[in-house]
């Protein structure tokens, strides 16, 4: 658990399964194609980086909320 929270987890998790997914139809109507699956058609290695980018992502966009938030509240000092 990167960010140490259950909402965290549980988007690593559903990006993970969905990314897979997603890629998985894309190889299985021949948009994409793997040079070697691994395990059942799949990559092992993708659903980890889509599980770990899932996180990477939302802990970037708190971030940038939190930032948002920071510059309103020192507009609205300022005025």
């Amino acid at each position: 658990m990167f960010d140490r929270s259950r909402s965290g987890f549980g988007l690593g998790i559903g990006i993970a399964f969905l990314a897979t997914l997603v890629s998985q139809l894309l190889v299985y109507n021949g948009v994409y194609q793997y040079t070697s699956p691994d395990f059942l058609y799949v990559r092992s290695w993708l659903p980890c980086i889509f599980f770990a980018g899932g996180i990477t992502m939302g802990n970037i966009g708190r971030q940038l909320a939190l930032y948002e938030c920071k510059l309103i509240a020192e507009k609205s000092h300022q005025e």
